[in-house]
């Protein structure tokens, strides 16, 4: 459902320009002559924003990278040196200490969207499964980067998750000494880190760039769930509808965001990691940030520590397989009344594990723990499998515009019925 473009020169200078490098008209017809679907509604605003706060967190970290000096004996006096000594140093450290947990907000919210409409499923898969590389290579990025400030918090929690590669049988020492450079996290440790960190947001443009090409490529899904049967009737240019939309969306979340920056800046930060790293003090309680506090519970409720790891990496990357556990022939849940009931439940699961990492492991919260997570693997590796075979779809309109027709009280047009009758195959 890719956007045919209209766009033709009008001077010799733009024409000789296109025929030899059309970038005018793909711009044209990817952001302007595009095909959405009518009637997406403003969840489907978050790949802007989620693009806005890639573009705001390279460029603050680029500032800070200009300041900053990844030497474990300097390191957390240079970020002082950043807030106090730097014009306006302590706003761009606080865009991109703020930033890193709107980005989160802004991937969960986006990824929660997809999995309650639909949108990994055919033809979509392989843009969903380029959304949980993006994922995996933020969990990263943000991990490196909360090591760097060298506060207690930011020492302990390297400490503490690079010892899980130390469960991996017979090379595990081995891998955990290469990734300290050393033998416990030290000076090579923030070396690598503040290298790695500084690198890896570019990483995550290029396969951004593939996910909006996969996107572009199959078509967005809609929250019907419905392929597009007419383009002249079932959607509209993106520009200027989509583009309003996202426009007005982006200034209300930084309006949001900007809340954060300059009335509770430490709000979603740790007030050890205002103490420097201390090797001798060890904090009593080492927690990770709050966007890896659900995973951070699914492996300390694991009584193994081999067993902990395997889990809380198989949580991710349970998600890349959601495409083929899901059986269902229907996209939305508006139309799944089973599976919307166990979307929520999933949803309470999800936020549950992170309240329970956020607690000490001991009595209560280890027992809770156990039983969310062992829901979290039963929700993708049983139940939704299943309910492809037992669940009885609501009826699907016929096309998006009788969906809008129906929503506003006009005409809505013939239904047909969900299901094995109505397979859909194409974006």
């Amino acid at each position: 459902m890719e956007g045919h473009s209209t766009y033709q020169p009008k001077s010799k200078v733009a024409r000789w320009f296109e025929s030899r490098l059309p970038l005018v008209g793909l711009v044209h017809s990817s952001a302007i002559a595009y095909p959405v679907p009518k009637n997406l509604n403003y969840f489907w605003t978050f790949g802007a924003i989620l693009t806005l706060m890639l573009v705001v967190q390279i460029l603050s970290g680029v500032v800070l990278a200009m300041h900053y000096t990844a030497y474990a004996p300097v390191s957390f006096a240079r970020v002082e040196h950043i807030m106090r000594d730097v014009d306006f140093g302590w706003l761009i450290r606080y865009i991109h200490a703020n930033g890193a947990s709107m980005f989160f907000i802004a991937v969960y919210i986006h990824m929660f969207r997809g999995m309650y409409y639909g949108s990994y499923k055919a033809p979509r898969e392989v843009l969903w499964i380029l959304g949980v590389i993006i994922y995996l290579l933020m969990m990263a990025t943000a991990f490196m980067g909360y090591v760097l400030p060298w506060g207690q918090m930011s020492y302990w929690g390297a400490t503490v998750i690079t010892n899980l590669f130390s469960a991996i049988p017979i090379v595990g020492e081995t891998i955990v000494q290469w990734l300290w450079g050393g033998y416990s996290v030290g000076d090579p440790t923030l070396n690598r880190f503040f290298s790695l960190h500084y690198l890896l947001p570019f990483m995550i443009a290029g396969v951004v760039i593939l996910h909006i090409w996969a996107l572009h490529h199959v078509g967005q899904n809609n929250p019907d769930g419905i392929d597009v049967k007419s383009v002249a009737k079932d959607t509209v240019p993106f520009t200027p509808y989509a583009t309003i939309k996202d426009v007005f969306a982006m200034v209300v979340f930084l309006l949001f965001f900007s809340w954060f920056i300059f009335y509770a800046p430490n709000y979603m930060g740790h007030p050890d990691n205002y103490i420097p790293a201390n090797p001798l003090s060890t904090p009593a309680h080492i927690v990770p940030e709050w966007y890896f506090l659900p995973f951070y519970a699914i492996l300390r409720s694991i009584p193994d520590k081999l067993g902990g790891v395997i889990c809380m990496f198989g949580a991710i990357a349970v998600l890349a397989f959601l495409p083929w556990l899901d059986t269902s022939r229907v996209r939305s849940a508006k139309y799944r009344p089973l599976f919307r009931q166990f979307f929520w439940i999933f949803s309470i699961v999800a936020v549950g594990l992170g309240y329970l990492g956020s607690q000490p492991a001991e009595g209560g919260y280890v027992i809770a723990s156990r039983i969310f997570t062992a829901y979290y693997f039963v929700h993708f590796l049983v139940i939704l499998p299943l309910l492809g075979f037992i669940e009885k779809p609501k009826p699907l309109p016929a096309s998006i515009a009788d969906a809008v027709l129906a929503k506003n009280g006009g005409a809505g047009g013939a239904t047909v019925v969900a299901g094995a009758s109505a397979p859909q195959t194409k974006g």
